[in-house]
C-alpha cells in the first residue's frame, strides 16, 4: 500500500466513512455514457444512487465512450486495470459493432479476451449482452443475442442476456428511445439499471 493510498484511507476514517473495499469500472458505449441525456439520469450514474442506497461500499468508475466498439474496449481495457484495480468490471459492448457489420466471430473473440484480461487481473466480470432488430435477419440476430451467453459460460462470467429487456421490445419504438430510434431515453434508464442489477448485486460484497 502506497502512502498516498494510506492518507486516503485515513481521510476517510477521519471523515467517518469506510475506505471503498470495492471499485465497479463500466466499459462500454453510448447506452452507459449518457448519449443525449441530461448528466445525471444514465444507469451509471442511477447505479451509483443504488449503491448508497443499499449501502453497499463501492464506487462506480464509468470508462464508457459514446460509438465504441468491442476492439476499442479491448485496447483500453489494459490501463483502466491498471489505473483503478477494479474489483468488478461491467462489459457493455457489441451493439456498435453489429452497426458496422463487423463479423461476429471477432465480437466474441473480443469480448472473451477483455473478460479474461479482467479476471487474470482479480475482477469479477459481468458481460452485458444486446441484441440487433429483426431487419438484420433472424439467422444473424439469434447468433449475436446467444454470442453472449457463449463467452459467458465459456469464462465463468455472469451475464445479463438483453440490457433493454422491457425497452427495446416494445410495440412502439418512439415511446422509450430518443429521435434516432437507438438511444433510450432518461426515462428508459431505470428499466436498464433494474437489468443489470439483479446480476451485478450477486457478485458484491
Amino acid at each position: 500500500m502506497t502512502g498516498s493510498t494510506l492518507g486516503a484511507c485515513a481521510a476517510a476514517f477521519a471523515a467517518g466513512n469506510p475506505p471503498v473495499a470495492q471499485t465497479i469500472l463500466v466499459l462500454g458505449d453510448s447506452l452507459s455514457a449518457e448519449y443525449g441525456l441530461k448528466r445525471g439520469t444514465g444507469w451509471v450514474a442511477l447505479l451509483e444512487n443504488r449503491l448508497k442506497t443499499e449501502k453497499l461500499n463501492a464506487m462506480v468508475v464509468n470508462a464508457s465512450i459514446s460509438g465504441d466498439t468491442t476492439s476499442g474496449g479491448r485496447s483500453r481495457l489494459g490501463a483502466l486495470l491498471s489505473q483503478h484495480r477494479p474489483s468488478h468490471v461491467i462489459i457493455e459492448l457489441g451493439g456498435n459493432d453489429a452497426l458496422r457489420g463487423l463479423p461476429l466471430s471477432m465480437t466474441e473473440d473480443n469480448l472473451g479476451q477483455m473478460t479474461q484480461a479482467a479476471q487474470a487481473a482479480g475482477a469479477r466480470v459481468l458481460l452485458v449482452g444486446m441484441q440487433v432488430p429483426p431487419n438484420y435477419g433472424r439467422d444473424y440476430a439469434d447468433r449475436f443475442a446467444a454470442m453472449f451467453a457463449a463467452v459467458a459460460k465459456a469464462h465463468k462470467a455472469a451475464l445479463v442476456p438483453f440490457m433493454l429487456a422491457g425497452v427495446g421490445d416494445g410495440s412502439d419504438p418512439t415511446h422509450m428511445f430518443q429521435a434516432d430510434r437507438i438511444h433510450p431515453k432518461a426515462e428508459a434508464h431505470p428499466i436498464m439499471l433494474a437489468n443489470v442489477w439483479p446480476a451485478l448485486r450477486k457478485l458484491l460484497k
